[in-house]
């Protein structure tokens, strides 16, 4: 990797990456070819298991974060709209994946911010190592088969109509 493609990588993960018209950076990226998707059990905040394969049949946009994270905390409302905007009909699950946090700072912020979402605790790092390049945000579209689809890197709003162009026809595939 080139020095400036490093210095970008640094820049990303640590929130200061901003591209020239103001906005944070995101990359949406197809999972690579042929790579399967990591086993991912973990345990929610709510003392619920978090299982890959108990999710097939639902789309899951598995977003990977930590409190720490300025552009991870600037997503998540946006997160929070697209759980609410799909919770009725139970075709797509939002699970945010927490980095390597104490339970107790977790629950602190949730409360701080008013958010509800489901979130899993990645309490050794070993999923997001798995998952991810380890830049946050990010998240991994998976579809119901339980095939990731997509990675998007860095902050992205997920109320916005890019966000339904990549999940829109994983909802039309997915039963319920």
């Amino acid at each position: 990797m080139n020095r400036r493609a490093l210095w970008r990588r640094l820049a990303l993960a640590c929130g200061l990456w901003m591209p020239l018209a103001g906005r944070a950076a995101s990359e949406v990226r197809p999972w690579p070819a042929g790579r399967r998707a990591p086993p991912l059990a973990l345990g929610g905040l709510d003392g619920r298991p978090w299982r890959l394969s108990d999710l097939k049949g639902r789309v899951v946009v598995l977003n990977f974060w930590a409190t720490w994270c300025e552009p991870c905390r600037a997503e998540m409302p946006s997160l929070q709209f697209l759980a609410q905007r799909h919770a009725q009909d139970g075709r797509l699950v939002v699970l945010a994946v927490n980095y390597q946090e104490h339970e107790a700072r977790v629950r602190r912020f949730l409360e701080a911010t008013g958010l509800q979402l489901s979130v899993a605790l990645d309490r050794d790092g070993a999923a997001a190592k798995a998952w991810t390049r380890r830049i946050f945000p990010t998240t991994v579209i998976i579809d119901a088969s339980g095939r990731p689809r997509f990675t998007v890197t860095g902050e992205y709003d997920w109320a916005a109509a890019d966000a339904d162009r990549l999940i829109a026809p994983l909802l039309k595939a997915a039963r319920r």
